[in-house]
């Protein structure tokens, strides 16, 4: 009878997490059919505008690396009301924002919120939930990771097709304050507490890296290309800065973030798999909403409602692969699903004007019925091989990875359109271009950033190839 209500409890604590984490990470997509009248209203350009994304982003891969100290310093309660008040506050601030620099910050301080919740989220899971059927319950949390993010464009189409984008902020606002409320009751303390040290250069540097790159990659879409100061210059600063975080983290006697935990082989194979379907996930989240408006030109909602299909087939496969990993293991579904997902990137890269909607669709459901099949299954099966003592820095990797992945990705693939499309005119300006230049333009620059998705996938299925099943190591 115990045992019935501390699981019974152990599903209260997860599940008020889990709706805490899907308001916060719906906010990584949620802008993003929004972004070319944000750009328009704000007087930016798109490469600006798609800060509002890609930076949202950064921030969370910024902060994450210090969750595994905090986790082991401040109890469950406290880091979920801070992540949460955080949140609030930041959505707070982008409703009411006059102008670009204050919606920015808005989106700053949601992510800081955002960037506690996920890894400590993950953290419960690990330590109530035993390996065997860690499956099921990460594919419940891959409902919120990845159905949060896709059906974010389908909903924030349907309210700006009744309302201004500050709706989007105000509807989410009342929401995030009732989870709030609610943890005060529900929510109990879990995590284990160790109190080590921070080291405050490791954060430093940890944010010049990861800033540094992610700024160069999107800068490049400002149209001075990979040779201009503004790109090569951050680019570099990065490299150096994380060639440094390593060094730092590998020389510490209590590092900021345990990099040793990637030598365990399954472990660090599902990393750099996570990294090449993160970017190509969120960047397609970004560039097919834009494709849908600048070159088939529908409307926001119009825009969003197309990407409902898709969301609700990754929704509704998370779970069902969760309880296939526990049964068949990684092999049979990571190499099947990164294949479905190649095969619709070059199929998303040869739409043009004419594409049937039901072909949109169809590769769209595609697409995300191939994510489901391999991100939380790979995730899951890296985590697996950690010993306990290492399941914060472990989650702390995996998350820094996937968000920070996911703005390289928006950045880099966001670029690749835009000087695509400027390719396309030649020298001449979008403003001079006739509606059909722009229209077939914008096409142009859609299908370059497929392929590269495309090849970024591709290598993702070889590396597929070689996971096998893990357990906890001693």
């Amino acid at each position: 009878m115990k045992k019935s209500v501390e699981n019974t409890s152990d599903m209260a604590l997860i599940l008020v997490m889990l709706l805490g984490a899907f308001v916060a990470i719906l906010n990584e997509t949620f802008l993003n059919v929004s972004l070319p009248q944000l750009a328009e209203d704000l007087g930016v350009s798109a490469s600006t505008a798609q800060w509002l994304t890609s930076g949202y982003l950064l921030v969370i891969g910024i902060l994450v690396p210090i969750t595994a100290f905090l986790v082991q310093s401040y109890t469950t309660r406290q880091l979920f009301f801070v992540a949460m008040g955080l949140f609030s506050l930041g959505t707070l601030v982008a409703g009411v924002s006059p102008n670009f620099a204050v919606l920015m910050s808005g989106r700053i301080i949601q992510a800081a919120g955002t960037a506690l919740i996920l890894p400590l989220l993950t953290n419960v899971i690990l330590a109530l939930i035993p390996p065997e059927r860690r499956g099921s319950a990460m594919g419940t949390l891959g409902i919120v990771i990845m159905v949060a993010p896709a059906v974010g464009p389908t909903l924030s189409g349907w309210i700006l097709g009744v309302a201004s984008w500050r709706a989007l902020f105000f509807g989410i606002l009342p929401i995030s304050l009732a989870v709030l409320a609610y943890s005060v009751f529900t929510l109990r303390n879990v995590t284990e507490q160790t109190y080590p040290k921070v080291d405050f250069l490791s954060f430093l540097l940890s944010a010049l890296g990861f800033g540094g790159i992610v700024f160069g990659a999107s800068s490049a879409g400002e149209g001075g290309g990979l040779a201009s100061p503004e790109v090569y210059i951050p680019l570099a600063v990065g490299v150096v800065a994380l060639a440094l975080f390593v060094w730092r983290q590998l020389t510490l006697r209590e590092p900021m973030l345990e990099l040793r935990t990637l030598r365990y082989g399954m472990f660090s194979l599902s990393v750099v798999t996570m990294m090449s379907v993160m970017m190509t996930l969120f960047a397609s989240l970004i560039i097919v909403p834009m494709y849908l408006q600048n070159v088939r030109e529908f409307s926001p909602l119009d825009a969003g409602l197309m990407m409902l299909p898709g969301g609700i087939v990754l929704g509704a496969m998370s779970p069902i692969t969760g309880r296939l990993f526990d049964r068949y293991g990684i092999r049979k579904l990571a190499p099947f699903g990164l294949a479905m997902m190649v095969a619709a990137l070059f199929g998303f890269a040869g739409m043009g004007r004419e594409t049937p909607i039901w072909s949109i669709l169809g590769l769209h459901a595609g697409f995300m019925f191939g994510v489901s099949m391999v991100m939380m299954p790979v995730m899951t099966n890296g985590l697996n091989q950690l010993p306990r003592r290492l399941y914060s820095h472990g989650t702390a990797i995996t998350n820094t990875v996937q968000q920070v992945s996911a703005a390289i990705g928006t950045a880099l693939l966001v670029t690749v359109m835009a000087n695509g499309t400027r390719n396309y005119l030649g020298g001449i300006s979008e403003a001079s271009a006739s509606a059909t230049e722009r229209i077939l333009a914008a096409n142009q620059g859609v299908v370059e950033a497929f392929t590269v998705s495309a090849v970024l996938a591709a290598l993702a299925l070889v590396l597929s190839l070689f996971m096998k099943r893990t357990k906890p190591a001693e």
